[in-house]
């Protein structure tokens, strides 16, 4: 009976580690680069700044929803018809959720530098991610604020407030812009 260790190739450690590399080359990741470990950095930050993003959503919707409940009742003889400016009001908060849900969408869906031999010999990944990871902590503290600017805050706050906030939206693309002229422009 053969000895299950010899010649089977499942046990020779060089030939194993050879398969493995070829393989993770292949693959076009070695997870032992600093750079892979930049890569997962700003992909989590990015996940964290889109979920701040996602919560700030959630409260101008509940804001909306008690607007709406409190200002737009429903229909009655002595008033079939709501009123204009409440409507106007309403639409506003909601177009404001759909603009941070937009934000949020750009923010999870940003590139990273590719992995790939082609973007390696035309610049220095790591440092680029590096920029990227310094581009994203302020956007991961513009998310913050914007959060905090609605959290809590009735619909009729953030009625008051709709200039800042729409500035801070913009802020935030800006910053998205920012982020992916660093990606895609030369080394």
């Amino acid at each position: 009976m053969p000895n299950s260790e010899s010649g089977s190739g499942f046990y020779d450690a060089g030939a194993l580690q050879q398969i493995a590399v070829n393989l993770f080359h292949g693959w076009g990741y070695n997870f032992y680069r600093a750079e892979n470990q930049l890569r997962a950095d700003d992909q989590l930050v990015r996940s964290k700044a889109a979920w701040l993003l996602g919560v700030a959503m959630a409260a101008v919707d509940a804001a909306e929803s008690a607007y709406r409940r409190e200002y737009l009742p429903a229909p009655s003889r002595a008033k079939p018809y709501p009123d204009a400016t409440a409507v106007a009001s309403a639409q506003s908060l909601e177009r404001l959720a759909r603009a941070i849900g937009a934000v949020e969408s750009s923010i999870e869906h940003q590139p990273v530098p590719e992995n790939d031999r082609m973007t390696q010999r035309f610049r220095q990944e790591a440092a680029t991610l590096q920029v990227l990871i310094d581009c994203d902590q302020q956007l991961v503290g513009q998310c913050e604020l914007f959060r905090s600017k609605v959290a809590g805050r009735s619909g009729l706050a953030l009625l008051d407030g709709m200039a800042e906030l729409e500035a801070g939206l913009a802020s935030i693309q800006a910053s998205l812009r920012k982020r992916e002229a660093i990606l895609f422009s030369p080394a």
